[in-house]
């Protein structure tokens, strides 16, 4: 995670940059809370902000000399836009006091995993011992390490509305076949095979980005990275305050599921602009308190 420093405007920061921050942090936290963690141990979370609404997350224990000890650190941007409703299969990592939020999201055909970030939300509820949690909704955002800017498919409404039918379609299918329905398990493979061939008679005089307007797929062996393609909705511009590096928050609309990617400008191949698309890797993070 700690490569993702970068997405918040750390490019190079060094270990007395670092420690600095840390002990800023500790002095003068932007926000502090405390919960009891999975072994009845207090367990306090302090957040340093470079921008309203993102900074570096500290997480430790306070000792019997009452002085913080960091058990790890995150960078974070905190989520706006609200993207699903459904419910969240809370998971907690083997290696330390996190959670992973697991959602069964039809729309991207795959498990939505990400990072949470309001973990003591979690730790403080009636729900934390039960198998999933639901506070009204999930907002997602996520760090980018690399990114580049692509042109927008040319489409007209009437394909636009035939692609939004073809979607809705598709995604009651996919809720259908996760109950076990046959009928739709089968014509959701005879689907995927019509868009196999389809593609197939196209790729030899079209790329491959011209056929895909967006996508969302696990990049590598971590469950909360993947690989994004998806519509600008949304562009803000801001400044790092501590190293003044340029940052961009772009809302895209990836599968008809809306969420918030951070990146550093530098990182940016292109220039975003509302309607383009916005093809990159990231780390998705996301809050369970809508």
């Amino acid at each position: 995670m700690h490569g993702y420093m970068r997405s918040i405007g750390f490019r190079n920061i060094g270990r007395s940059e670092m420690s600095a921050i840390f002990h800023d942090a500790m002095r003068h936290p932007d926000s502090s809370d405390t919960a009891l963690d999975s072994e009845g141990y207090e367990y306090t979370e302090l957040r340093k902000e470079v921008v309203s609404g993102m900074g570096i997350a500290f997480r430790g224990t306070f000792d019997e000399n009452d002085r913080f000890v960091m058990d790890y650190y995150f960078p974070y941007r905190q989520a706006n836009a609200l993207s699903t409703y459904i419910e969240v299969e809370m998971v907690k990592e083997s290696d330390r006091e996190s959670f992973l939020g697991i959602c069964e999201e039809p729309r991207l055909g795959v498990d939505l995993v990400f990072f949470v970030q309001d973990m003591m939300v979690v730790l403080e509820s009636e729900q934390r011992n039960t198998q999933k949690v639901d506070f009204g909704g999930v907002r997602l955002s996520a760090l980018a390490s690399s990114g580049k800017i692509l042109l927008p498919i040319e489409r007209t409404e009437q394909v636009k509305a035939v692609g939004k039918e073809a979607s809705t379609r598709r995604q009651e299918l996919v809720a259908a076949a996760r109950v076990g329905d046959q009928g739709a398990f089968e014509q959701l493979t005879l689907d995927d095979m019509d868009i196999y061939n389809s593609i197939a008679r196209r790729i030899g005089n079209e790329d491959v980005l011209s056929l895909v307007n967006t996508y969302f797929m696990p990049n590598g062996i971590e469950s909360d990275k993947y690989s994004v393609l998806g519509e600008i909705m949304d562009i803000k511009k801001i400044l790092n305050h501590y190293t003044m590096e340029a940052l961009f928050i772009m809302t895209l609309n990836c599968n008809d599921v809306v969420f918030e990617v951070c990146i550093n400008e530098r990182d940016l191949l292109g220039e975003p602009a509302i309607g383009r698309r916005f093809k990159g890797d990231i780390w998705m993070q996301g809050r369970v308190r809508a």
